[in-house]
């Protein structure tokens, strides 16, 4: 690898990278050589910005956490308009179309990165906690404006929803469901949480 090269934003170059072999290869062939090697850069590089392998993969998941909570901005400010499956189900897609499904993989696969995760977040899995709170305020929001019934649990919606999201995106053979597959799961969780 070349050496002495500088690197625009080393750290988000070496998170993308990270993403496409997790992406391609699974969290299996997610080491520090396939970084950096996907990055085009020497191993040296990682070792200068994180203080070992578990550093910088909790860095990159935290760094996708804070994706999460800028989409759940997005979300938020749509409620009131389009329809709320609708606005649920294009949310939903965005998050598990990334690659939010194969993080949770590399979480639950590694164990140095679990125990880094949980001196940072020590409740739920990192991802789909973001996620859930995400469905939950947007929710709540939406049982302001009347869209949601008052009395819909969103406590029990919200996780209802990202696990059952979750399990059709964590299909790898088949590849992701499409939009209106997620759809028809969306309206049939709030089936009866939406006013007629």
């Amino acid at each position: 690898m070349p050496t002495g090269v500088a690197m625009r934003d080393a750290r988000r170059q070496l998170f993308d990278a990270a993403e496409r072999v997790l992406l391609r290869d699974g969290p299996t062939a997610l080491t520090s050589r396939a970084v950096t090697t996907e990055a085009g850069c020497a191993k040296g590089v990682l070792h200068r910005h994180f203080s070992d392998f578990d550093d910088f993969l909790a860095a990159m998941v935290l760094d996708r956490v804070t994706c999460i909570e800028r989409q759940s901005e997005a979300l938020h400010d749509a409620s009131g308009a389009g329809t709320v499956a609708g606005n649920l189900a294009d949310a939903l897609v965005v998050l598990f179309d990334s690659v939010a499904v194969s993080i949770v993989g590399l979480v639950t696969f590694r164990d140095g990165l679990r125990a880094r995760l949980r001196q940072v977040r020590p409740t739920g899995v990192p991802v789909l906690a973001e996620a859930t709170d995400m469905i939950a305020m947007y929710l709540r929001a939406e049982q302001d404006q009347g869209r949601v019934a008052a009395d819909a649990d969103v406590d029990t919606l919200a996780p209802t929803l990202i696990g059952a999201v979750h399990l059709q995106f964590a299909d790898r053979e088949s590849g992701p469901p499409d939009t209106e597959a997620v759809r028809n799961v969306v309206a049939t969780v709030l089936a009866g949480a939406l006013p007629h």
